[in-house]
Order: C-alpha cells, then sequence, then structure tokens
C-alpha cells in the first residue's frame, strides 16, 4: 500500500510497525509544513494521523475508507518535531471499524488525538 500512495511518502512518512488492526508511523516535520504563526499547519497531523487509519485498517485485506474523522489539537507542533501516530483499533464489527490515534512528539508528549470510523469494503486490496 504505502508504495502506491505518494502523499504518505512526500510527507517523509516512516512505518515503524504495522499488524493486524494496528501501526506506528514516524515522521519529522519540515519548514514546509509550518504556518504563519511557525508551528506545524494542522493539516500536517490530520495527514499523519489519516495514514495511519488508513494503514491500520487496510490491514485485514478489505479496502477500507473513511466515513468519520475527528481531530483534537493538543499541543504546538514545532519545525524539528518528530511525530509517532500510534493507532489502535477499538471495535471492528462487519463493515465498520472504529478507531484511535494518538499523536506523541519526540519527548512523548501527546499533541493530538484523532479518531475514525472506517467502511469495510467486500473488495480486497492483496
Amino acid at each position: 500500500m504505502y508504495s502506491n500512495d505518494a502523499f504518505s511518502q512526500w510527507l517523509g512518512i516512516e512505518r515503524l510497525e504495522i499488524s493486524k488492526g494496528n501501526c506506528r508511523l514516524q515522521m519529522t516535520v519540515r519548514k514546509e509544513m509550518l504556518n504563519g504563526f511557525n508551528i506545524a499547519h494542522g493539516g500536517i497531523t490530520y495527514s499523519l494521523a489519516d495514514s495511519a487509519l488508513a494503514f491500520a485498517a487496510n490491514t485485514h485485506g478489505n479496502k477500507s475508507l473513511s466515513l468519520e474523522t475527528s481531530i483534537s489539537h493538543l499541543a504546538p507542533v514545532k519545525e524539528g518535531d518528530i511525530l509517532t501516530a500510534i493507532t489502535t483499533e477499538e471495535s471492528l464489527t462487519g463493515e465498520k471499524g472504529k478507531y484511535l490515534i494518538s499523536i506523541v512528539n519526540q519527548e512523548g508528549k501527546e499533541v493530538a488525538s484523532f479518531k475514525g470510523m472506517v467502511h469495510r469494503s467486500s473488495k480486497t486490496w492483496f
């Protein structure tokens, strides 16, 4: 999946661990990811979390697409910060999957919390 994911590659996302329903991804915040306040644009943490949702949800082999997502930005993110997305599958029932993603910085401080619900298609991708 990663080999076809140009956006995750552009973000510089590294896959640390991927298992059924769970994953850990990591990336470093670059200068071009900062907003006018010299902190990371909120879309950066959202994009990391959304990629983590996709990687975790698709580990079961069914093409999974997000239905609903939300994010809480808990602390500012700065250039050079190393962000890790830690994904947990909370439930998986039939066509729906529910996931929680915690984004932490290199100090272990949670900077964002993301919730996602996916639809699991009957189509397989691998």
